[in-house]
């Protein structure tokens, strides 16, 4: 039996791309907000259908020389072109994609996952500096 940490992938290994990538500034003003965004398929686009699409992302922060990260955000993503006609039938899909802002005292580390309904698990992450 396996840690549910080591499910976590973080290296490709098919055409599309499951990797979150963050995208935010890598030194911030201490106590002022900034822009994090966290998209899944920002070089090659991962499909965005009923049957292969991506569940969800998550966005942590672990402030440096703490013990425990801080949830910040949690994006699911609901509708992906199925209805009651059947799958790939709706003209409704949500890209999986995530915006959000924050501030710090401290600088950390930003963590990202997703989930892919077919290949599982996915992290990355990105050091913040405060100035």
């Amino acid at each position: 039996m396996s840690d549910f940490k080591d499910l976590f992938q973080s290296a490709d290994w098919k055409a599309e791309k499951h990797v979150p990538v963050i995208e935010a500034s890598e030194k911030v003003k201490k106590g002022e907000l900034f822009k994090v965004a966290v998209s899944v398929g920002k070089a090659v686009a991962h499909p965005n259908k009923t049957e292969h699409h991506i569940r969800w992302i998550g966005i942590f922060f672990h402030p440096k020389e703490e013990k425990f990260p801080y949830q910040i955000a949690k994006a699911e993503f609901n509708a992906h072109g199925e209805s009651a006609q059947g799958p790939d039938t709706s003209s409704v899909y949500t890209h999986h994609e995530i915006v959000i802002s924050f501030k710090t005292d401290k600088p950390g580390t930003i963590f990202a996952s997703s989930y892919c309904n077919i290949h599982g698990l996915w992290q990355a992450s990105k050091e913040i500096a405060v100035e």
